[in-house]
């Protein structure tokens, strides 16, 4: 049997931490942002983890990571 393929979309929006828990960006940064505050723009640098509910589909999404 062949190997699964990596949905390559997902593969480029996450990444997996050293303890093995899944990271993503955070949404809503990259335009229309003169109607936001600064407060509200700051909260959306760096990264985040991705939910617990979320991890399983995510690991169908990128088999073998």
């Amino acid at each position: 049997m062949p190997k699964m393929k990596s949905n390559s979309g997902a593969l480029k929006r996450f990444s997996k931490t050293g303890s093995g828990k899944w990271k993503r960006n955070k949404a809503f940064s990259s335009h229309i942002l003169t109607k936001k505050s600064p407060k509200r723009k700051r909260g959306f640098r760096g990264t985040e983890l991705v939910s617990p509910a979320d991890t399983r589909s995510l690991g169908r999404l990128i088999p073998g990571a």
